[in-house]
């Protein structure tokens, strides 16, 4: 189903202009014509109830009726989004929230129409549709008080503040609020999987909101762009749900290069991913993000064992497999639900896995279950550590280098944490893979090569030594930093790694978690001038939201790929405090 109506009236934007709102449970973008074109509910990877972002039918729009130029800002440390438009009259700004903490079962999305200056109005459209835009709304009803309610699919649906709100057939509702000057009008959209119990006050539950994100987000003063760290960490907390699990990205089926085929579904949760934003939040205290993080990938390791997967829903429960849903899609991108790494083991993420496990011990937050799970991981890696494993980038099977390497950094890490008795076997299994790896890994310049089957060199190769797995000064790691410098990063971006000898930047975009990956390498080297020039580059590949996708696209200048890319955010969190330290990393 092509999103007719809705792709004439408010056709896709550049990622750059989407603002996310999310409570933990689920997240909506937003546009600049206040349209809110992409929302899965009840959870992350529910069908979508609004999917006109890729094709799908469904629309929730408060736009100005006279012609305007758009902006907008998130209230600091919260994902509080205001819209706001300069008209030749007046300026207009819409508060944008879904109510946080969000309840699993019910979403409630807060909208408050505000007349800065003079009178305004503004014309809003609802069109929610279940099943990614199959099934329009039915039994619509209006009561006495002017409150909506209606079904799609099998969700419950209640609207208040649009009384006069009519219907214009297929489920539709129109509204225009006229707003005077100094006053506000608010909207309050529910939808629920269950009975909606009382309807929701917008006052209440607008203080209810800003009180909870003043509660979550740190001030992160003391880091090199507190700004950033804080809306980081607002955004790594809007991903993550009331079990822990923290998904990838909002989005799926947004393309990393136009017609390309490489076009996922990110709404699951990494436990890489999960054990980057794990570390990020725990450079200098142990903030609660890392309680969930410890949380979900303890019950998955214990659950799972040695055939740990690397992604699982926020249920923990396994990934569905590949689909396409026969909508257009985001242009240049395809409608893909589910996910090819099902089945697939990634070695890396043990490594990944065992960092997060010392960052625990280190604050004392080790507990017995996870202590469980850290053995089960090590155990894994002696089991698997010689098969070819999918590795960081999820791609046919090798012998991967960063794999290996990111075991050697987490067993050393995690062994530093236990008695001498029981860390020399963690030590002796690190170096048993770090000299295997040496022998096959190493190219003619003394730098890691991708894979004992690849040739040359992989940007992610630059943090397995910052995280430990060799000194600074290691040859090997001095030569990687180089070889990276030299092969993969030009005009200040950095690329993953070199597609078919092609050009960088003809096969794909620079990725920005390797530039704040080589923001960490280079401080690891000394060379806080280049660490600092990579951080700043990376960090303002964003638009006016401040969120950044997985790749950028330097020659156009747009961000590609799902958005926000969680550990996207959780490098750039991790990046900005340790930067504010000079000298502790390489000292």
């Amino acid at each position: 189903m092509l999103a007719g109506e809705e792709w004439r009236e408010f056709p896709p934007h550049v990622l750059r202009e989407y603002a996310l709102l999310a409570d933990g449970e689920r997240g909506a973008l937003c546009g600049p014509r206040g349209d809110i074109v992409w929302l899965c509910a009840p959870r992350w990877d529910s069908d979508a109830v609004l999917s006109s972002l890729i094709g799908g039918g469904g629309c929730y729009a408060v736009t100005p009726v006279d012609p305007f130029v758009w902006g907008g800002y998130y209230e600091p440390g919260t994902l509080i989004w205001r819209s706001r438009w300069v008209t030749p009259q007046t300026t207009v700004e819409c508060r944008e929230a879904l109510a946080f903490p969000g309840d699993p079962h019910r979403t409630v999305l807060l909208r408050r129409i505000q007349a800065l200056e003079d009178t305004v109005t503004c014309r809003v459209q609802l069109d929610l549709r279940d099943g990614f835009g199959r099934r329009s709304m039915r039994e619509l009803h209006r009561d006495d008080n002017g409150v909506w309610t209606a079904r799609t699919g099998d969700l419950r649906v209640r609207w208040t503040g649009a009384g006069e709100a009519v219907e214009v057939g297929d489920g539709r509702l129109l509204l225009e609020v006229t707003v005077k000057s100094g006053r506000h009008h608010d909207l309050v959209l529910e939808i629920s999987n269950s009975r909606l119990g009382e309807p929701v006050d917008a006052d209440g539950a607008w203080r209810g909101t800003e009180h909870s994100w003043s509660e979550a987000v740190p001030d992160f003063d003391n880091a090199v762009a507190p700004r950033d760290a804080r809306h980081s960490y607002a955004v790594l907390r809007g991903l993550t749900s009331h079990g822990g699990g923290m998904v990838a990205a909002v989005t799926l089926g947004l393309p990393e290069r136009a017609e390309a085929g490489r076009n996922y579904d990110y709404r699951y949760v990494w436990l890489r991913d999960q054990s980057y934003a794990g570390l990020a939040v725990s450079v200098e205290e142990p903030h609660p993000l890392l309680d969930a993080a410890l949380s979900f990938v303890t019950a998955r390791v214990l659950e799972h064992g040695y055939d740990i997967a690397p992604a699982y829903r926020v249920d923990g429960t396994a990934l569905p497999h590949e689909r396409e849903l026969g909508l257009a899609g985001y242009p240049g991108g395809k409608d893909v639900v589910g996910n090819w790494v099902k089945g697939q083991f990634q070695l890396d993420t043990c490594g990944e896995l065992l960092q997060l496990y010392a960052a625990a011990a280190r604050f004392d937050r080790l507990e017995t279950d996870a202590r469980t799970a850290a053995d089960v991981v090590v155990e894994t890696i002696e089991r698997r550590w010689k098969a070819p494993d999918a590795g960081v980038w999820e791609l046919d099977d090798a012998w991967w280098t960063q794999s290996r390497l990111a075991c050697v950094a987490g067993l050393k890490s995690y062994a530093s944490h236990l008695l001498p008795s029981e860390a020399a076997r963690l030590v002796g299994l690190a170096d048993r893979i770090l000299a295997e790896t040496s022998d096959r890994c190493l190219d003619e310049r003394g730098a890691w090569r991708r894979s004992a089957e690849n040739d040359g060199v992989d940007a992610s190769l630059v943090l397995p030594s910052v995280r430990g797995a060799l000194a600074p000064d290691d040859p090997r790691t001095v030569a990687t930093y180089n070889a990276v410098l030299s092969d993969l990063t030009q005009d200040g971006y950095v690329y993953r790694f070199s597609v078919d000898d092609q050009p960088l930047g003809e096969a794909e975009g620079s990725f920005l978690l390797c530039g704040f990956m080589m923001a960490l390498a280079a401080f690891h080297q000394g060379d806080e001038v280049a660490a600092f020039r990579w951080f700043e580059r990376t960090r303002a590949s964003c638009g006016p939201p401040g969120l950044l996708s997985e790749e950028y696209d330097v020659r156009q200048r747009q961000m590609r790929g799902n958005l926000p890319q969680a550990f996207v955010h959780a490098m750039l969190l991790e990046a900005a405090q340790q930067l504010s330290a000079p000298g502790v990393l390489h000292s």
